[in-house]
């Protein structure tokens, strides 16, 4: 039985979707940073470095649509780079998919994994090994434009967050190879690094210009408020992709499996109850946004300057969720697989 044989509950999303005005200027150089990094097929690189995509599957993944619907108030310029970082993310993502997952090489899977933390280095400068293929062409090219001054503060989060994302791939290759699926008490947390999740507050950050007042930033509240922020994008998303990773990867680590294995239910059962997880993380950010946040506000008195830039970045995090969730319902990527590519 598959998901799509199941009735669901609907996916909840209480947020309007809202575009980004630059998207088609976005769409026009969508395949050109790609391209160039040798991710597409095109006979341009030699055989050693196969391409990850051919030209009609990238365009059917719409990230153009994912950066502009989930960064609708950002420059044209963090847009750009943006959307960068989410063409690596999934380039990352499908090229270890086929190299390793499919083949179940772990031990290489440490190697590449390994290479991969030599690229992500904190200070502005750092000499990079000589990339070897087109991820670590497109990590290496984004080492260069990642940290505006602004944001300096997150350079050394930002690489730890992506040291987690690959690190977790590992961990993910090995469970299948094992066949341990993860027991609901530890995947949420392990989801939000095997999602890269951790980085998208510096997305929210980059394309809204603000950020969560240091006062406030590490009181439970604000922890709290992220942890559901980030469980949303990882578990959604293990619904949306359920078809492709467990029955064309053979992956174990997906929350209706996790549900199932951990509570002993069925497939039948498991899917609206890992729904109904998903919608009630997402209530949860929504009460700690409406409820909780206004209260400490209040109790670290907050001057005028910081609930705006607080309240800039709140609306900037319900964009991206929503941004998120409508790419997850309607792109391509996660239609079954009976449904071709367009052209």
């Amino acid at each position: 039985m598959t998901v799509r044989a199941v009735e669901l509950p609907q996916l909840w999303m209480p947020y309007a979707l809202r575009v980004n005005p630059y998207l088609p200027a976005l769409h026009e150089e969508s395949e050109s940073w790609a391209r160039g990094m040798g991710m597409l097929d095109d006979g341009r690189w030699p055989s050693a470095r196969t391409a990850i995509w051919t030209r009609s599957k990238f365009h059917a993944m719409t990230v153009d649509q994912l950066t502009a619907w989930t960064l609708p108030d950002a420059s044209l310029d963090a847009l750009r780079l943006n959307h960068r970082f989410n063409i690596w993310a999934l380039a990352w993502d499908d090229y270890f998919a086929s190299a390793f997952k499919q083949t179940g090489d772990l031990p290489a899977a440490r190697r590449f994994t390994a290479r991969l933390h030599a690229f992500l280095r904190p200070e502005r400068g750092a000499r990079l090994p000589e990339p070897a293929n087109a991820v670590e062409r497109g990590i290496a090219d984004l080492q260069q434009q990642l940290f505006p001054p602004r944001l300096a503060h997150w350079r050394g989060e930002f690489n730890r967050a992506l040291a987690r994302y690959v690190d977790a791939g590992v961990e993910e290759l090995a469970n299948s190879r094992s066949g341990r699926i993860p027991h609901l008490i530890d995947y949420a947390p392990f989801r939000r690094e095997s999602f890269a999740a951790y980085t998208a507050p510096y997305s929210v950050e980059l394309a809204t210009g603000a950020r969560i007042p240091e006062q406030i930033r590490h009181t439970r509240t604000v922890r709290a408020l992220l942890d559901a922020f980030m469980d949303f994008m990882g578990l959604a998303n293990d619904i949306a992709s359920y078809e492709r990773e467990v029955h064309e990867e053979n992956d174990v680590n997906n929350l209706v499996l996790v549900v199932g294995t951990s509570l002993g239910i069925s497939l039948h059962d498991a899917v609206p109850a890992a729904l109904n997880l998903v919608n009630a993380r997402l209530r949860d950010f929504d009460h700690l946004r409406r409820s909780e946040l206004p209260l400490l506000v209040r109790h670290f008195g907050l001057d005028r300057d910081e609930r705006t830039e607080l309240e800039t970045w709140v609306e900037g995090a319900c964009g991206f969720l929503s941004g998120l969730h409508a790419w997850y319902t309607g792109a391509p990527r996660y239609a079954s697989g009976d449904v071709p590519f367009p052209g």
